[in-house]
């Protein structure tokens, strides 16, 4: 009898020794850094991508047919679409190249090494080796610039070089505002080679 006594206290003994390890294995530890991030995975990924915005000259109903014009064309190798998330994105991790096309069907463009685009915001965010070529020969090179797709204006706080084949000047600068074709254009801290015609 006493045997049996001491088999069943070895047991509980036993059974309670391994309920204590499982409660005393709960994950108490704060994650801090890259390892508190939560993996993000796409809802689709595509190769070879090509989008293409057109706009028609005058507004249509839903039985109207009209002609179009193409506005802007956007390539790229990669596209990984996350509008699976509650701030939805697109992302071109293998850089991408958008070509703008004004009323007169005049083309530039646009290539970077990186670019997100955000649906809710209408905001693009360019990054590594962004290069801007306007169809007069203006050129921009910086290393991050945004694109405010609803208002049409570009930005950067970023360094970055201007050139300006009509007047020969090549600025150097932090910082800058401008619409899409240039005709307005802002920089907030420059320096660099500019000449000036006299009349």
């Amino acid at each position: 009898m006493k045997q049996i006594a001491e088999h069943i206290l070895k047991r509980f003994a036993t059974v309670f020794t391994v309920a204590i390890l499982f409660i005393s294995c709960g994950d108490d530890y704060q994650r801090v850094g890259e390892e508190a991030v939560k993996p993000l995975f796409p809802q689709g990924v595509a190769q070879n991508f090509t989008l293409t915005y057109t706009e028609t000259v005058e507004a249509m109903s839903t039985q109207d047919s009209a002609t179009s014009r193409v506005i802007a064309v956007l390539t790229s190798p990669l596209s990984e679409d996350f509008d699976n998330q509650s701030f939805k994105f697109r992302t071109f991790p293998k850089g991408l190249q958008v070509d703008f096309y004004d009323e007169k069907n005049q083309k530039s463009v646009i290539i970077a090494d990186y670019g997100i685009v955000y649906s809710q915001t209408n905001l693009i965010d360019l990054q590594g080796n962004v290069i801007v070529e306007t169809h007069d020969g203006k050129k921009l090179e910086t290393d991050q610039l945004y694109f405010d797709r609803k208002d049409n204006w570009i930005f950067t706080e970023a360094s970055f070089t201007y050139t300006n084949p009509e007047d020969g000047s090549i600025m150097d600068g932090e910082g800058m505002d401008f619409n899409r074709d240039f005709s307005f254009f802002k920089a907030h801290k420059t320096y660099g080679l500019m000449t000036i015609k006299e009349e």
